[in-house]
Formats: structure tokens, sequence, C-alpha cells
């Protein structure tokens, strides 16, 4: 009977400092949760088989503090062929812009604006024509999260983006 005892002893002492264990890795997870720097949101953009990442070009608070600066990516495409976006749910939830940018053979740009208006509520994943017309061609995107802002001097009221995402697309003479 010492023996039994023992053992059941021995068997609470285990699972004590396991779960001793799990508390503390627990508590250590959790801290460096909390004190990891927060992710800016990224969109997924694919064309002519491959996908892209877009880190944001710019991303600030609505009240245009703390901004963080970032690039343009590029994502080639082939004139004709859709680009797709994927937006996260930061973007596809809120009131959001796209600027297409296409450019005419003499080099003219022409400026088309999409918003979210355009789409089903909450859509996520988004189809931008890369020639909408045969002399023009997509050369950049650009989404946007816009916010009313008043200009102090003029009183005016405009929109400005406090976020944006920026893609290049240089065109391919054919798919591969």
């Amino acid at each position: 009977m010492v023996s039994k005892i023992d053992t059941r002893t021995i068997v609470a002492l285990v699972a004590a400092a396991l779960l001793a264990v799990v508390v503390v890795t627990a508590g250590w997870v959790a801290i460096a949760v909390a004190k990891a720097p927060a992710h800016s949101p990224q969109l997924t953009a694919y064309a002519n088989g491959k996908t892209v990442t877009v880190d944001p070009f710019m991303y600030c608070s609505v009240r245009m503090e703390d901004c963080q600066y970032g690039e343009t990516v590029p994502l080639e495409v082939v004139s004709g062929y859709p680009v797709q976006l994927s937006l996260p749910s930061e973007v596809a939830e809120s009131p959001w812009l796209i600027q297409l940018i296409y450019q005419r053979p003499n080099g003219e740009q022409l400026d088309k604006v999409l918003s979210f208006a355009d789409y089903p509520a909450n859509s996520r994943a988004l189809t931008i024509e890369s020639k909408p017309e045969p002399e023009l061609r997509l050369i950049g995107i650009e989404v946007q999260l816009p916010i009313l802002a008043r200009d102090i001097a003029t009183g005016r009221e405009s929109y400005i983006p406090h976020a944006a995402w920026s893609i290049v697309t240089p065109e391919l003479d054919q798919a591969p």
C-alpha cells in the first residue's frame, strides 16, 4: 500500500510540474504577443501567373499621425489580361478607393477611380481590367483608405488617403 501512495504522489508532482511549465510558457507567449509591433495590413495582387504581397506605400492613423512609409511594388501584366486584388478585412470593411492609372500610346495618362460602392459590400476579391479600351494600358494601381480633411486656410474639404498601397504594372509582350 505504501508503493501506491508513492506512485500517486509522484504522478501528482509530475502533473503539477507540467502544469507550472504550461502556465509559465503561456505567460511568456502572452507577453511576447502583447509587445509585438502592430502589423500593417497587406494586399495581395495577382497577374500573369504571379502573386505579390503589397505592403502599404503609406500607412497613418486616421488623425494622420504615426505614419509609416513603404515602396511601390511591381507586378508585370500582359495587356488585355486582368489583375486580381485580394483586400484584407481592414480594407474591405472600410470605405476604400482604387485609383487606376492608364496610359495612351502618346504618353497621355488617364485616371479612373473605383470605390467600395462599385462592388458588393465587403468585397475582398477584385478584378481590374488591364486594357479597358484598345489604346489604353494599365500602368499603376493605388488602393486608398480616404478621410475627409479640411484646409484650415480656405475651409475647403477634400478626401485624402491616410493609407495607400501602390502597384506599378510594367507590361509584358505576351503571357509566359
